[in-house]
């Protein structure tokens, strides 16, 4: 904040300069034998010429680098020392001028930190035994509990235990419609409790929250330079050196064309100015940071300019199945037992108490809903892409797919599914089997329904250019088809039965055919998402480690705002294309101007900071084109 402010003095103190130099030069000639009108001019130097020599000096010393700053004072001192500090003064004006709308313009997509660090509250209500406290909320621990008043924002991500209410999670989903929360549903941090008294059990520390994730993952996109701002830099810094190699050659030569030396100075510095490539290397980084900043207040977070560079380019996209197209709410719907079906629920609900698979969820939920307490399971591991295996007071027991069934004992997967009722393997559900060794214990049955986002979702992408869409899961082809029938997938875009490694060599072979994007939310497909040209993770609540492989974060779990961030990637394209060529055609005339014909020096000025400040208000056009939900 104090550069900012001691940026925008230094220009009006420029600015101010300049108009009463302007002043005495044409309106009062002569006044004070012309002291009135240096000391302007001098103030122009010192205010918008020093901190850019300052500027330029430090590239210099500390990265060896020749950058614009430096042009521009040589060519306004060019200018002072044949005569013409006048035309000198106006290029340090809006040169300053021009830096300083670009630096408050860009400010406003790198002030996307401070905005979401101004959504945590500082203090929470934490319960303690009958009594409520006010304490920090940097205080609070995993297992308190805070109460919410109707208004207040939710200070940590929870687990709401007690009351109901609506939330307000726009902040960080961009959702604007109010999301119904009861006991079980969870919360993030930032939102708004908007009516009803809840209780919320803090599920991890503040410093592990959901803002927390996002404010780590703007900071890695604003430090992760896209393939073109890379270039852009790079070719900045190298024709800087070619354009004062190049104004000191063309002063040789019109000086040998028999021009005094004080043209072949003024006109020298008029293409320094002419020739400076301010536009095209701010071009590439107004427009991505703009785009970055738009996709970041509509719940979608890019971890870099690479990524959204690229989305841009992406015609093939594979999504997981559960908690992606689906909503991840598997439901109990049947349940075959050989034991007794308590027993049989307590001990899948004990074992899957170790999971953060969906179907865990709807198995604990389902043993909660009929009053079954869970078995105790020590030693559970996860068999990825198969299931759980753990121990009971009995031995080893396990749940999971028919692979896992084979692993577990079963000679062939034939056998293990010759146990399954009739009528299952055909079935449009999932299945989960319970056993222990070879022996099964039972099977049960769940249905998951595609999200209501989904249709209209996968409809835009499809309208946005999309080639291919893709369905890639572990599990059974009979339910993975009746999904991809509601949502219009073909049949042989649909891959099921699939293992991390499967889908990891999936998307390996898509990749060699051409970009591709891969949208999922779990542990298993954190593979995939690593491998994949871009990487999507689905939901704020999705897997941390989901979140750490992939290139993008959707915070709302709404498809429809996938579609929208690859509108905005390709328009961004669009514009950044639009912004080189405009750049490179008027600094090509503006040169060619300046060889052939007599370019005055302010027209030069003119030119180049009229053109710089106008890529960079295109690039800010963006800023304006939010993510939105998919419309029917």
């Amino acid at each position: 904040m104090r550069e900012e402010l001691q940026r925008l003095l230094l220009t009006w103190a420029t600015i101010i300069g300049m108009a009463l130099a302007a002043a005495c030069h044409w309106f009062l000639p002569g006044f004070e034998e012309g002291w009135a009108e240096a000391a302007a001019l001098l103030l122009v130097f010192l205010a918008g010429g020093v901190p850019a020599a300052l500027r330029a000096g430090e590239a210099l010393v500390k990265e060896r680098t020749l950058d614009i700053d430096l042009l521009m004072v040589i060519a306004a001192l060019a200018a002072a020392a044949v005569g013409a500090a006048l035309e000198g003064a106006v290029l340090l004006t809006l040169f300053s001028l021009s830096t300083t709308l670009e630096h408050r313009a860009m400010g406003r997509t790198r002030r996307a930190i401070e905005a979401l660090m101004e959504l945590r509250p500082d203090r929470a209500f934490k319960r303690v035994g009958d009594g409520v406290e006010e304490v920090p909320v940097e205080s609070l621990c995993p297992g308190d509990v805070v109460m919410l008043r109707p208004g207040a924002r939710v200070p940590v991500d929870g687990r709401v235990v007690e009351g109901e209410g609506s939330v307000d999670e726009s902040t960080i989903t961009g959702e604007s419609v109010p999301v119904h929360k009861a006991p079980g549903a969870q919360v993030f941090e930032a939102t708004v409790n908007l009516h009803g008294v809840l209780a919320v059990e803090v599920a991890r520390p503040l410093t592990e929250s959901t803002v927390a994730r996002m404010i780590a993952l703007v900071t890695e996109a604003q430090a992760e330079r896209a393939p073109s701002e890379r270039f852009s830099e790079w070719f900045g810094q190298r024709y800087t050196v070619a354009v004062l190699v190049g104004a000191i050659l063309a002063f040789g030569g019109f000086f040998a064309l028999g021009h005094d030396w004080q043209v072949s100075l003024y006109k020298a510095a008029t293409l320094l100015v002419a020739a400076s490539p301010c536009a095209i290397v701010i071009s590439v980084p107004a427009a991505i940071l703009s785009a970055l900043a738009a996709a970041a207040r509509g719940g979608v977070l890019f971890k870099g300019g690479a990524a959204l560079e690229t989305l841009a380019k992406v015609e093939t996209f594979a999504f997981d199945k559960t908690g992606t197209l689906t909503t991840g709410q598997q439901e109990l719907v049947e349940i075959h037992a050989t034991c007794d079906e308590a027993d049989f629920l307590a001990r899948l609900a004990g074992l899957e108490a170790h999971s953060e698979h969906p179907i865990a969820a709807a198995i604990r939920r389902a043993a909660e809903a009929r009053g079954i307490a869970p078995v105790a399971v020590r030693e559970a591991r996860a068999v990825p892409g198969e299931g759980m295996v753990g121990v009971d007071e009995t031995g080893v027991i396990w749940a999971g797919n028919l692979r896992l069934a084979t692993r577990m004992g079963a000679k062939a997967e034939a056998d293990a599914a010759s146990q399954v009722p009739e009528g299952l393997h055909a079935a449009p559900r999932t299945l989960v089997l319970l056993g222990r060794g070879a022996q099964l214990l039972g099977v049960a049955g769940f249905e998951d329904r595609p999200r209501a986002s989904t249709p209209h979702g996968l409809g835009a992408l499809r309208a946005g250019g999309v080639g291919e869409i893709l369905m890639l899961t572990g599990d059974r082809r009979a339910v993975a088809e009746q999904v991809g029938a509601e949502l219009r997938i073909a049949p042989a875009a649909i891959h099921a039965d699939l293992r991390p490694e499967d889908k990891l060599r999936l998307v390996g072979e898509l990749a060699g055919k051409g970009r591709v994007a891969f949208v999922g939310d779990g542990v298993n497909d954190a593979a995939a998402l690593a491998r994949a040209d871009v990487g999507i993770a689905m939901g704020a609540a999705g897997s941390e480690v989901a979140l750490q492989a992939a290139d993008v974060a959707l915070l709302s779990e709404d498809i429809g705002r996938l579609a929208e961030a690859h509108r905005l990637a390709r328009r961004t394209a669009t514009i950044i294309r639009q912004n080189l060529i405009f750049a490179m055609t008027a600094m090509l005339v503006l040169v060619i101007s300046g060889l052939f014909f007599a370019l005055p020096l302010p027209i030069a000025v003119i030119g180049h900071e009229g053109g710089t400040v106008l890529v960079v208000l295109n690039g800010l056009r963006l800023l304006a084109d939010p993510i939105r939900k998919a419309r029917a």
